[in-house]
């Protein structure tokens, strides 16, 4: 079982976004998934709930409760984690130990990407990091395709000495799909392959 978090101290980021889109992705591609939240506003859970029946399977867990931290992952391929909001140190530790990869969402912001900056330097100092057991991905989100954002993160990434492995972009298409449960991965629309292929490098560098 491979366990991935989707973290970020710095709300708003998208980090629910990442972590059903990436959970379709895997499901899609034939694995078995759950989904755990460990966020309590439980947006991850609430989109499960909307999930048609037809779609590929994508099994809830609930992670929010005391010792719930954990559970509920036998037979499962693939554990996606939506970390809560606002994730402080000892939280962390606790999530990435459960871990094998940390994703990090950053939008193309001075706010975001500071914020996302200092939470790079406190995970990084938790053990499992630090012995490189469970590996931490730069994931741009909400990447506008025209403007400054390109420019933004490159100057992020020379500053903190790591680029994001995917760059995903704005589309109102996350919106739409996800009031019936649903993401790209699960259309077969080709107006929505070029936004699947964007995630591509990301489950490249999970999968490999």
């Amino acid at each position: 079982m491979k366990t991935v978090l989707i973290a970020n101290r710095k709300g708003g980021c998208g980090k629910t976004t990442i972590a059903v889109t990436l959970a379709a992705a895997l499901a899609d591609g034939g694995w078995r998934v759950a989904l755990a939240d460990a966020d309590p506003q439980k947006s991850a859970w609430r989109w499960l709930r909307r999930r048609p029946a037809g779609a590929a399977p994508i099994r809830a867990l609930d992670w929010t409760g005391a010792g719930a931290l954990g559970s509920g992952t036998k037979g499962a391929d693939w554990v996606i984690v939506d970390a809560p909001g606002s994730i402080y140190e000892e939280d962390a530790a606790a999530l990435v130990a459960e871990a094998r990869a940390v994703v990090v969402p950053v939008l193309p912001s001075f706010f975001d990407a500071d914020a996302t900056r200092r939470f790079l330097r406190e995970i990084a100092g938790i053990k499992r990091i630090r012995k490189g057991k469970a590996g931490v991905e730069l994931v741009a989100n909400r990447v506008r395709p025209r403007g400054r954002d390109a420019e933004r993160l490159a100057a992020f990434a020379e500053k903190i000495g790591q680029a994001p492995v995917a760059t995903i972009q704005e589309r109102v298409a996350y919106c739409d799909l996800a009031e019936a449960g649903l993401t790209v991965f699960d259309s077969n629309r080709k107006v929505h392959a070029p936004i699947r292929a964007q995630w591509t490098p990301l489950l490249g560098a999970l999968t490999s």
